[in-house]
C-alpha cells in the first residue's frame, strides 16, 4: 500500500485539493490556498493542486459562488445594522434569474464598530433590501447566505424590508430588531411583497442550532454580538415569545427547528414565512465546484479555518470538507489559526491531522499580527510531516 511519505516522488503526481474557509478578520479562502499552495509548489513541485474558493455562508460566500458560477455582482445603498447608510453587493445570472445575497455584505459583524455591538437594536433590514433589490431585477431564484451577522432579531428587519409589518398588543407597528421579539403580537401580512409567491429561496447556513434553548441562537452566537449578562434574559425571552408565536401562526415547533438559531433566527424567518430550504452552505459551494469528482482522483485534502472548536463540527466547512473526504477514503488534513479541539475532536470530524498557526513557537498574537507568514510556516510543517510519512493513510494515484 503506498503511503503518504511517496508524496515526494515525481512519478507519483499526486494530486491535492486545497479547500480552506477564511479566515475571519485575516486571510481570504483564496489567500488561505494561494499561500498553501505556494509552500506546495515548493516541496512538491510534481503535484497537481486544485483550489476550491470555500464559504459556509458568511463572509465570502459571494465571491465564493462568483468562482463557480458566472454572476454579475451588482451593488445597492442599504441599511446597515445599526441603521446606517452602506452600499453592499449581490450577485446576479440574469438568464436563470438567480440571485446571491451575503447577508454579512449587508448586516455583518464586520460592519459594526466593536465598541457599537449592540444586539438589542441590530437589524438585519439591509439584507431584505438587498433580496427587495433582487426581485426588482426579476430574480426567481434567490440564494441567501446568512452567516457572519451583527444581528439576534428573528429575522424581523428582514421580513419589514419585505413589506411584513410587527404589531404590538396595541396595533403599533414595532421596530424590527432584538429589543421588540417580546412585544410582537400579532403580524401583518397585507402588504408583503407579491413577488414571493413566484420566488424560490434557498437559505446557505453554517450551523445546525435552534433558535432558544443552550445552543439557540442568543446563547451561541449572542456573546461575539454584544450580548451581555444584562442583555441576555431580555433576548432569550423575546426570542422564546416569537417562537412561541411564530408555532401559534404556522403550526410547526420552530424553536427546535435545526438551523433556526442561524444568524439570529434569521433562519427561521426565512423558512417559515417565505419557504425556504435551509441547505448547508458549504455542501452548496463543494457541489458547485464539483468537488466529489475531484475526490475521485485525489491523493488528499487540505482545509482550514481561522479558530477550530467544537462549533466546526456543526455543519463548518472544515466539518463538511472532511465528510465528503471521509466518504472517499481520501485523508482530509487542517490548518488552523488557532484551536481548542481535542485528539477525539479531530477523528469525530474524520481529520487526520492539525497545524495551527499560533503553533510552531508563535503565539496567539503573532498569528494575528503576521497571518501569511504563519500561514505559511504551518503549511511547510504539515507538508514536511507528510513527506517524512508521519501519516499512515494510503494515497489515491
Amino acid at each position: 500500500m503506498k503511503r503518504c511519505a511517496m508524496v515526494n516522488s515525481s512519478a507519483e503526481a499526486p494530486t491535492i485539493i486545497l479547500a480552506p474557509d477564511s479566515f475571519k478578520g485575516t486571510l481570504s479562502s483564496a489567500e488561505v490556498s494561494a499561500g498553501i499552495k505556494e509552500v506546495l509548489d515548493e516541496l512538491m513541485p510534481h503535484a497537481n493542486v486544485a483550489r476550491i474558493i470555500m464559504a459556509d455562508g458568511g463572509e465570502g460566500t459571494l465571491s465564493a459562488l462568483a468562482s463557480s458560477m458566472p454572476l454579475t455582482i451588482q451593488s445597492n445603498i442599504v441599511m446597515d445594522p445599526l441603521g446606517h447608510p452602506h452600499t453592499a453587493k449581490w450577485g446576479f445570472m440574469p438568464e436563470r434569474k438567480i440571485a446571491v445575497v451575503e447577508m454579512a455584505e449587508a448586516s455583518g459583524l464586520t460592519l459594526v464598530n466593536p465598541s457599537q455591538k449592540d444586539p438589542l437594536q441590530a437589524t438585519s433590514y439591509g439584507t431584505g433590501e438587498l433580496i427587495r433589490a433582487a426581485l426588482d431585477e426579476g430574480a426567481t431564484t434567490v440564494l441567501i447566505g446568512i452567516g457572519g451577522s451583527a444581528t439576534n432579531d428573528g429575522g424581523m428587519g428582514v421580513l419589514s424590508a419585505l413589506g411584513m409589518r410587527f404589531l404590538d398588543s396595541c396595533g403599533c407597528e414595532l421596530p424590527p430588531c432584538g429589543a421588540s421579539l417580546a412585544h410582537v403580537s400579532s403580524i401583518d401580512y397585507s402588504e408583503l411583497d407579491a413577488r414571493i409567491k413566484q420566488t424560490s429561496f434557498r437559505v446557505m447556513c453554517d450551523v445546525d442550532n435552534p433558535l432558544v434553548g443552550p445552543r439557540g441562537a442568543t446563547a451561541v452566537f449572542g456573546p461575539q454580538k454584544g450580548v451581555t449578562d444584562s442583555n441576555f434574559e431580555i433576548l432569550e425571552q423575546g426570542m422564546t415569545s416569537y417562537a412561541a408565536l411564530l408555532e401559534k401562526i404556522f403550526g410547526e415547533d420552530v424553536a427546535s427547528m435545526p438551523g433556526a438559531g442561524a444568524a439570529g433566527g434569521l433562519g427561521c424567518a426565512l423558512h417559515t414565512f417565505l419557504g425556504a430550504e435551509l441547505v448547508s452552505g458549504a455542501s452548496c459551494i463543494l457541489d458547485l465546484a464539483n468537488f466529489d469528482e475531484l475526490l475521485r482522483e485525489s491523493s488528499f485534502c487540505i482545509t482550514g479555518e481561522g479558530h477550530l472548536d467544537a462549533q466546526t463540527a456543526g455543519g463548518k466547512a472544515v466539518a463538511v470538507v472532511a465528510e465528503r473526504c471521509a466518504k472517499f477514503q481520501v485523508p482530509c488534513f487542517v490548518i488552523a489559526g488557532g484551536s481548542d479541539a481535542t485528539p477525539e475532536d479531530l477523528r469525530t470530524m474524520g481529520l487526520a491531522a492539525l497545524e495551527t498557526c499560533d503553533g510552531g513557537g508563535r503565539g496567539h498574537d503573532e498569528a494575528l499580527l503576521y497571518p501569511r507568514q504563519t500561514l505559511l510556516e504551518a503549511a511547510r510543517r504539515l507538508i514536511i510531516r507528510l513527506l517524512n510519512g508521519e501519516f499512515d493513510v494510503p494515497l489515491s494515484v
